[in-house]
């Protein structure tokens, strides 16, 4: 019996240890995370989402984005994601402090996403890539998200979200390409995508 109670708590006790060292500490550490405020500007860092891409993310959840692109910028003794300019500096617990969702990813079939709101400004550059990949390269994998728009007659004045097409995939006359609601907040989201602001633990590389 005394064996069988040794047993039971040695494996409780393991169990705990774990437990401690895999989720609550992880979870204190992140928790008790703060922003960052620059000395001289008093800037804080990172900003908090805008409220459209914090509906964008559940939208990029949905399609299953993370699939394809991560969201991580690693260090430039662990790859090359800096010299492919996807990011300025690696990424680290602090940027994703008002995440709700941390997707990181666990491929890299597309580019790094953790800084392409600085990288592409522009929606248009988002809804054109997302109702039809191939009108930026013909060499891309990546499926179209025709459901995150509709084909609408043109009321008055076109609209500014209007897709900019052409040729076969172009609206017939008098209709425009919009996104939908969930396509606009998809966008927002992919912009406010930045992690160019300095962070102490995680200075810009050096050229």
């Amino acid at each position: 019996m005394n064996k069988i109670n040794g047993l039971f708590f040695g494996v409780f006790f393991l169990f705990g240890i774990s437990w401690l060292g895999l989720v609550a500490y992880p979870y204190l550490t992140f928790a008790g995370l703060r922003q960052s405020k620059d000395d001289a500007t008093g800037a804080l860092a990172p900003q908090g989402n805008p409220g459209t891409a914090t509906q964008g993310a559940r939208v990029y959840a949905a399609n299953g984005c993370f699939y394809c692109h991560s969201q991580y910028i690693r260090g430039e003794d662990e790859g090359n994601d800096i010299a492919r300019k996807w990011g300025t500096r690696r990424t680290v617990p602090r940027d994703y402090m008002f995440d709700q969702q941390v997707f990181l990813g666990t491929s890299r079939l597309g580019a790094d996403l953790s800084n392409v709101g600085v990288r592409q400004t522009d929606p248009q550059w988002f809804y054109r890539i997302l109702y039809n990949p191939h009108t930026m390269s013909h060499q891309v994998s990546m499926p179209a998200y025709r459901w995150l728009f509709e084909t609408r007659e043109i009321q008055g004045q076109p609209s500014a979200d209007a897709v900019k097409l052409e040729g076969p995939i172009a609206p017939p006359s008098g209709y425009e390409v919009v996104p939908t609601a969930e396509g606009k907040a998809l966008v927002d989201y992919l912009l406010s995508l930045k992690k160019n602001y300095p962070l102490p633990e995680a200075p810009e590389a050096t050229e």
